[in-house]
């Protein structure tokens, strides 16, 4: 019985984490990829320029193990942020944040490759270092919007939005309404006579 429950619970488990990597798993590829190109382009830089070192390469592989470390603790918001949506009755049905930081890396790294290339003396049209670059910075806008708080507008609020706050949409913050909040009752002119 115990054995049974078990399996239930790691295959749940295992699911929910496939259903997971299953979006990030093609940007999550692409990060391998364009660190490793970044890594091989940065030593033949270093090389070119003559600031080879053992330390910058080791450097270079402690960043990109950061970067791993990064979104991993993008997966964890998500994770965080999808408990605590389901805990109130909402289902969000995306997670934003592993993949945001995950095409952010992706660009910072292109970003590199193309500094990379240019210390190297490869010719580069200016317009591909400006739109990765402008690709990057939409990105960390679409980050901020999704992270930072806002004031919420009864008229262009989404479904999601009134999750987080279900008394919003009405402007009320939940707690009871004011003691003269019905039609019936006007409060008193003369503030002396509120008893």
């Amino acid at each position: 019985m115990k054995e049974n429950v078990l399996k239930g619970v790691v295959t749940v488990i295992l699911a929910g984490a496939a259903a997971y990597f299953r979006q990030l798993l093609g940007p999550l590829i692409i990060l391998a990829i364009v660190m490793v190109a970044d890594y091989i382009t940065g030593m033949a830089a270093a090389w070119v320029t003559g600031t080879l070192s053992s330390r910058t390469g080791v450097l270079g592989v402690v960043k990109k193990i950061g970067y791993i470390f990064a979104v991993g603790v993008a997966i964890v918001v998500d994770y965080i942020i999808t408990f605590a949506a389901e805990n109130v009755g909402a289902e969000l049905g995306f997670h934003i944040f592993g993949l945001l930081v995950t095409v952010w890396l992706i660009l910072n790294e292109c970003i590199s490759i193309l500094e990379n290339l240019a210390e190297i003396g490869v010719p580069l049209p200016g317009f591909l270092i400006a739109i990765v670059k402008k690709l990057k910075k939409s990105t960390e806008q679409a980050g901020e919007h999704h992270a930072a708080p806002t004031e919420l507008d009864p008229d262009t609020m989404l479904p999601e939005d009134l999750s987080a706050d279900p008394y919003a949409a009405f402007g009320v913050d939940g707690s009871l309404p004011p003691p003269f909040a019905d039609d019936k009752k006007t409060p008193p002119e003369n503030p002396e006579d509120f008893h």
